[in-house]
């Protein structure tokens, strides 16, 4: 560390002192995020931008994504008794306020996998995208001669709702998935800790009070 600023070596060795790199996600996790955010880009486009020949693959993404998140939410139930992986999980609202104010400081959180915001945000994208697809088996596409395949089970009046709550958070898809990108720069730029490459890699600096879960999900 010759060069180096006697401050930043300072900080250095503290942050040294207090983090240990671990392998923290699952190759599960990290294949299903990137997979999950192919499909959920590919179905919004595909959406948004539909033509007799890409309607098909706007329901192919739709079907897909309701796998996925099933398959999520059955990994996360699974895994919350699991020492070596941490499920899905509802964050108190007391450890939402404390990690909160936590946000302030510069220095990395250093969480071993998702932090109570995360989780409540990931929560929330599961529901929103499970929404998206359960409501996109009941519609009906007039402009494009398309049926859903579960439509012929309601009534007209019900599918006109299906319709409404499938667009509403389909214009809402995109903030959240800007809220989430902004997060990541937040926590690259603000508190030095860079969300991404752990997803890739699966290793990530962590507190060694933390180091009692290695995989979290």
């Amino acid at each position: 560390m010759q060069g180096m600023p006697r401050r930043l070596y300072g900080t250095a060795l503290k942050l040294n002192h207090l983090m240990q790199k671990e392998k923290i996600w699952h190759p599960f996790n990290r294949v299903w995020h990137w997979v999950f955010a192919l499909v959920v880009i590919g179905g919004w486009y595909t959406g948004q931008f539909m033509t007799f020949s890409t309607i098909a693959w706007h329901f192919y993404f739709g079907y897909a994504a309701l796998i996925l998140v099933g398959v999520r939410l059955v990994w996360g139930a699974l895994m919350l008794t699991s020492k070596n992986s941490g499920g899905l999980y509802l964050p108190s609202f007391e450890n939402l306020i404390l990690y909160a104010r936590s946000l302030k400081s510069r220095e990395p959180s250093g969480t071993a996998g998702h932090n109570p915001l995360g989780t409540l945000s990931i929560i929330l994208m599961l529901l929103l995208i499970g929404t998206q697809g359960l409501t996109g088996l009941f519609i009906e596409s007039i402009d494009f001669f398309e049926t859903a395949p579960l439509t012929h089970l309601i009534s007209e009046a019900m599918q006109s709702k299906m319709n409404w709550w499938h667009h509403t958070v389909s214009a809402l898809l995109p903030y959240i998935v800007g809220l989430h990108l902004l997060a990541v720069l937040f926590y690259l730029i603000w508190k030095k800790e860079n969300l991404i490459m752990p997803m890739i890699t699966g290793w990530k600096w962590v507190k060694r009070d933390n180091t009692d879960s290695h995989t979290q999900s």
